[in-house]
Formats: structure tokens, C-alpha cells, sequence
């Protein structure tokens, strides 16, 4: 979940202060909530509040910190991370996100020609 938390901040694996704040603060949302999780994942818990914290503080992320995905605007650093790395379905991210399932994969295929252009 690290690992995800630094990709979306853009910031070196070995100096991520933000991408730490931004885990530590879902992973404590999630452990507030775990008497009430009721057979909920809570890989999948932490992981919704990850991506709904950082959308809700994206304004402080907006530009990157270095490598591929800081040419990438927030939403679409979101999106690349939760459908390429993270491997959630286009469904869920919609959900997740509160977009239309075509903005997703528009997001996601245009992300991806930008960041194919850019290496």
C-alpha cells in the first residue's frame, strides 16, 4: 500500500513523507472502522480511503515530484494506479470515483498513450 501511496504523490520510494501521511491516515480510518467492517476486505477498505483521501487532497499533488507518473494530472494518476497497478476493475474504480465507466477508460487509455509518449 506504500508502494501505491508513492505512486499516486510521485514522490522517490526512499523519501515519501506525503505518500506515508496519505497511508497512515486510511489505514487509521480503517482500523476506526474495523468493529464494523462485517466480512468487508480491509485491503479494499484502506485502499478506497487511500484513493478518496488522496482525490479529496489531489490540489496539493498536482504537480508531481519526478518520474513517469508526475506528467499525469491527479485524476489520472488515480486512475492509472488503481487500474494498472492495483488491478481494480474498471467498474469499481467508476464506483469508487463516482465517474462514468467510459471516463474511466478514456482516462486510463489516454494516460497511458501519455505516458508510452513520454518514456
Amino acid at each position: 500500500m506504500l508502494q501505491t501511496a508513492t505512486l499516486l504523490t510521485t514522490e522517490p520510494a526512499h523519501r515519501n513523507p506525503r505518500a506515508q501521511a496519505l497511508l497512515t491516515a486510511a489505514l487509521a480510518h480503517t482500523y476506526a472502522q474495523w468493529g464494523r467492517l462485517r466480512g468487508e476486505d480491509p485491503y479494499e477498505v484502506t485502499r478506497a480511503e487511500l484513493a478518496t483521501r488522496f482525490a479529496r487532497t489531489a490540489w496539493r499533488h498536482h504537480r508531481g515530484l519526478g518520474g513517469v507518473l508526475s506528467a499525469l494530472t491527479p485524476q489520472e494518476r488515480l486512475i492509472v494506479v488503481l487500474r494498472l497497478y492495483e488491478g481494480v476493475a474498471e467498474e469499481q474504480t467508476a464506483a469508487l470515483l463516482g465517474l462514468p465507466e467510459e471516463r474511466v477508460r478514456a482516462v486510463c487509455a489516454r494516460s497511458v498513450t501519455a505516458l508510452r509518449a513520454a518514456s
